[in-house]
């Protein structure tokens, strides 16, 4: 048996195992089909692996010291898909992020400050620079607190996360499509590209009221056939090529909020709908709150004016994120976001997996 060293971390609203670089393969075939033996991917419980079942719990965060002057560490996330063979490095995760910077700490990659470190991380898939700040009282790291973030029982230590150039995170461009909208098998969309690459749509649009549960939502077939088809054809638009395989962009429904937010959003991830909200995804969505003409400007009633610092309280299946708008003058693109989520260490030690899953690549 291959005895790998990982910290099995929860990570804002996901999960899944935090691992150095160095303890994996390089070559990206041989990692991949260990990560798809760690997890048990392949079967809908993953039962042969560590991996939950579920596209939130199936996640796996690469962690490596950076050779960037603006980074302390590098942080390459992996989607494990549950019913397939396949890993994809395409996206960003920033709920896992969040496990990043107390591993980093704790691993010796960063050295602890009194009472709170932040710790610089380049994200690998997309470029993306964030700075975490952990609490570290006494020069340790704490999970203990009182932060509760919706989706997640409980209360532990907050980690503030702020994105610094979110922007084209993909594509390059903030609106991929050169466009503030466009009509997809006869529905208006806004495609972005900020921290994530999304197809934002009016719930209402689809025929929805954008309050369905996940559960509803993914139970109606044809609805989620021609949600796909537009993600796909949005995809080619944003220059992503064929994305059948892959899973950016990511659509999502849009729709007036309900409890006291901003915005109310179903996300998809792709194929299946979040039970809560990516970080990522939320960033790009309060974004699009502020851009003149996009889809999210029009679902909500109040948009924001001429503030600098605009908070959008986000509702999703689970509750509400809020995320927090820094703009430089009215350029949209050097928005910075920052946002509180929590993380917790579950179990430190060493997953199994057989060493003939090396000799399967050859």
């Amino acid at each position: 048996m291959l005895k790998i060293p990982c910290v099995l971390m929860r990570g804002g609203t996901s999960k899944g195992p935090v691992i150095l670089a160095s303890d994996l393969p390089q070559n990206v075939r041989e990692r991949d089909a260990v990560l798809l033996r760690l997890m048990g991917a392949g079967h809908e419980l993953e039962i042969d692996g560590i991996g939950g079942g579920s596209p939130q719990t199936s996640k796996v965060a690469i962690v490596s010291p950076s050779d960037s002057p603006d980074a302390d560490v590098d942080y390459l996330f992996a989607q494990v898909m549950v019913n397939e063979q396949r890993v994809d490095t395409t996206p960003n995760c920033g709920n896992m992020l969040c496990a990043v910077g107390p591993f980093a700490i704790e691993k010796g990659l960063v050295k602890a400050q009194n009472p709170v470190t932040t710790v610089r991380i380049r994200n690998l898939n997309t470029g993306t620079r964030v700075e975490a700040e952990v609490q570290t009282p006494d020069y340790q790291v704490s999970y203990e607190g009182e932060t509760q973030i919706d989706g997640v029982p409980g209360y532990a230590a907050p980690i503030g996360l702020t994105f610094l150039n979110s922007a084209g995170s993909k594509t390059g461009k903030l609106l991929p499509t050169g466009k503030v909208t466009d009509v997809i098998d006869g529905i208006e969309v806004t495609c972005i590209d900020m921290a994530m690459p999304m197809v934002l749509i009016n719930a209402k649009h689809m025929g929805k009221t954008g309050g369905e549960s996940p559960v509803q939502l993914e139970a109606d077939q044809q609805f989620m056939d021609r949600l796909e088809n537009i993600r796909r054809i949005a995809g080619a638009a944003m220059g992503l090529g064929d994305v059948s395989s892959k899973v950016i962009p990511k659509p999502v429904l849009l729709s007036e909020a309900q409890k006291g937010g901003t915005i109310r959003v179903r996300y998809f991830m792709p194929h299946n709908c979040h039970k809560s909200l990516a970080i990522t995804g939320s960033i790009g969505i309060a974004t699009a709150t502020l851009i003149d003409g996009s889809v999210a400007q029009k679902v909500i009633a109040d948009r924001p004016k001429d503030l600098y610092t605009t908070i959008i309280n986000i509702e999703h299946p689970s509750g509400k994120i809020a995320v927090s708008l820094l703009k430089e003058g009215n350029d949209i693109e050097k928005t910075r976001a920052a946002v509180i989520r929590t993380s917790r260490k579950l179990f430190e030690g060493v997953v199994c997996v057989p060493e003939d899953v090396l000799s399967e690549t050859i």
